[in-house]
């Protein structure tokens, strides 16, 4: 492999694990994932590894193979929203890969991929609905954000500006789902407010943030839920989904 090939994959591997681990449900089986990924990329084409998007697409595939031949061992019943369906709502709505490209990872055509989102997203709208907790320290943005939570179907029990907020309104309401930004300015540090509340909360947490890259390095305990500002409805729903069930559990 060439140094250019190196550094698309070293390059595409954030947008991996933040694929992996929302698709899996936590850090630990996310990165095994990628793990597996990589190794099996390594020994294939180079000539597919060629800039940053086909480096992503590769791993992406490679790691669509790993979860379908764990989720074929395993047996599991994966509910309302199949694991393929899954695997086109997070690389169409949180990767925002064209649905030709994601149907390519997928293995499958795009007309199928097509079929198959369209079924997604009606699985998407007859889920459990979520009390969600914001953090944000912007009042607009806090606002937006709320009006998209509402709009996916699930209610906002308190929105926090500040990290002793956050951990209050939790522990008073007991959310079913935690959106955090990173920084809360002068307010504190929305990852401390999460790992403050989660010593007494069980309860999936998405961070929200416009360098996800930061916090998918795989050198630390980090988010298995990352959404990049600014984002849409959509993304948020998929987000929440995979958040709520704790994503596929094959591995």
């Amino acid at each position: 492999m060439s140094a250019t090939d190196r550094t698309a994959v070293i390059r595409a591997l954030p947008y991996a694990r933040r694929y992996a681990r929302a698709l899996l449900g936590s850090q630990p089986r996310g990165d095994t994932a990628v793990a597996e990924a990589l190794r099996q990329v390594l020994v294939g084409d180079a000539a597919a590894l060629q800039d940053d998007a086909a480096a992503r697409a590769a791993l992406y595939a490679a790691i669509g193979d790993t979860v379908r031949q764990a989720e074929a061992e395993s047996g599991l019943d994966l509910h309302d929203i199949s694991l393929l369906q899954r695997m086109l709502l997070l690389l169409t709505a949180l990767e925002e890969q064209p649905l030709s490209e994601a149907a390519a990872a997928c293995r499958i055509t795009p007309a199928a991929a097509e079929l198959e989102l369209r079924l997604a997203r009606d699985g998407l709208r007859s889920a459990a609905a979520a009390r969600v907790l914001i953090i944000e320290d912007e009042p607009i943005i806090a606002l937006d954000i709320q009006e998209l939570v509402e709009r996916s179907g699930h209610s906002v029990v308190g929105i926090a500006a500040t990290e002793a907020d956050a951990v209050a309104i939790a522990m008073a309401e007991r959310p079913t789902l935690v959106l955090a930004d990173i920084n809360l300015g002068s307010g504190g540090d929305g990852t401390a407010a999460v790992a403050r509340i989660l010593r007494d909360v069980a309860v999936p947490v998405i961070f929200v943030t416009a360098f996800p890259e930061r916090l998918l390095t795989g050198e630390a305990v980090e988010p298995a839920f990352v959404i990049t500002k600014p984002f849409d409805p959509t993304t948020l729903a998929v987000a929440t989904y995979q958040a709520v069930t704790r994503g596929v559990r094959p591995l």
